[in-house]
């Protein structure tokens, strides 16, 4: 479903995307999510060569940085931004930074924005997002009983399942190649454990339909890019990528009584009109991986096959670095694990990543075109927010 009232949008001519940084995820930390931010911006400037007085644009995401936003970051870090964002929508964050990002660019808001995202982790940290995740939550659905994310997606997964015939074995193709995909990235926390179909069939299972190797392990660690406009990345002598286009959409389709399908079903038409080109030019696709049926939805939902037509497009597919389809080639969520809101950020920095050929793991031969999407803030039966953008390799 296309949307028939939006305007053409403005190109995003002259705003280069550089420098991707990834804070080495950690199982647990006893750090404060501040911590991970303060590497975050650390490591963009070493790969920029900028001086921090030169990032006048701030935008970051997390789930773990208490009653603290962005502007209480620049007090942490010493900085006088002109500009700044906080984007609490997990998921969908790492494109939305990157929309606003570039829009501040092109009008002049700032010159230098650095994008971040960063979450910690233990013992505590998840349950209580949980418990306090949102007022719906709190108010609609904890006293229900409901069993946190892993109940909310069984019942997407589900639905999906009794609606279009997909089988678990389709949604363990995701699983096993990105965990395949993730075996040379050093990021990746379970990239060292080889997963097959017959072990991804037989893990324990969580809340049905979704069993073990369906969910993502919560871990700490920070994502990160810069955004500017293409002169001074060439100044710098980064290598970076430029934004053929971008959509997002929120609480798309609200009238469904559980998702089958997200904002990105609205947009497409609109993204690939925005880019010039077709789903067929796009070398690697880097999807939201929170659950395997969710990357699904994105690859309908984005042109590369009809709804209801995934589980016949991945058995038809190879989903690793070297195959047909590259998808998630860093090994997604599934395989890094998920930290916080910066999940949201990894398709977009993986995108990067591979247009500008500086992968953690695997390059994808010959990648000159990524396309990142994001989905984020669960409610009861969806998520309220999607994003994607799609960047290209420049010079």
């Amino acid at each position: 479903m296309a949307s028939t009232t939006m305007a053409p949008a403005c190109g995003y001519g002259n705003v280069a995307v550089a420098c991707p940084v990834t804070v080495p995820y950690q199982r647990s930390s006893d750090r404060q999510a501040h911590w991970f931010f303060g590497q975050a911006l650390r490591r963009l400037l070493d790969a920029s060569g900028l001086a921090k007085e030169e990032i006048d644009g701030l935008a970051c995401s997390s789930f773990t940085l208490g009653s603290d936003t962005t502007v209480a970051l620049t007090e942490h870090f010493d900085m006088s931004p002109r500009w700044i964002e906080w984007l609490p929508t997990g998921g969908a964050s790492g494109v939305m930074a990157l929309r606003r990002a570039a829009r501040a660019v092109q009008c002049g808001d700032a010159s230098v924005i650095a994008c971040i995202a960063a979450d910690t982790a233990n013992a505590d940290t998840f349950a209580a997002l949980v418990s306090n995740f949102s007022r719906f939550s709190n108010e609609a659905v904890l006293p229900q009983g409901m069993a946190g994310p892993n109940g909310v997606f069984a019942l997407i997964t589900d639905h999906y399942m009794r609606r279009f015939g997909a089988t678990r074995e389709d949604f363990g193709r995701i699983a096993v190649s990105q965990r395949a995909n993730a075996a040379g990235n050093p990021n990746a926390l379970l990239g060292g454990r080889p997963l097959d179909m017959e072990d991804y069939l037989s893990a324990a299972p969580i809340v049905s339909p979704i069993h073990k190797f369906d969910c993502v392990m919560p871990c700490a660690g920070a994502e990160a890019f810069l955004v500017m406009s293409a002169e001074r990345a060439r100044e710098l002598g980064l290598r970076q990528a430029r934004v053929l286009g971008a959509i997002e959409r929120h609480n798309a389709f609200f009238h469904e009584p559980v998702a089958m399908r997200g904002g990105w079903a609205m947009d497409a038409d609109a993204l690939w009109r925005q880019a010039g080109i077709a789903p067929s030019a796009v070398d690697c696709v880097q999807t939201y991986d929170d659950y395997p049926v969710i990357a699904a939805m994105q690859i309908e939902d984005l042109g590369f096959c009809g709804k209801g037509e995934a589980p016949t497009f991945l058995r038809a597919r190879d989903l690793t670095v070297p195959g047909d389809f590259p998808h998630n080639t860093c090994g997604g969520q599934l395989s890094c694990g998920q930290a916080g809101a910066a999940g949201g950020f990894l398709p977009v920095v993986e995108a990067l990543r591979q247009v500008t050929g500086q992968p953690l793991g695997a390059q994808v031969p010959g990648a000159r075109i990524a396309l990142a999407s994001g989905y984020g803030m669960v409610t009861y039966d969806r998520c309220l927010a999607t994003g994607a953008v799609l960047l290209e390799h420049a010079v």
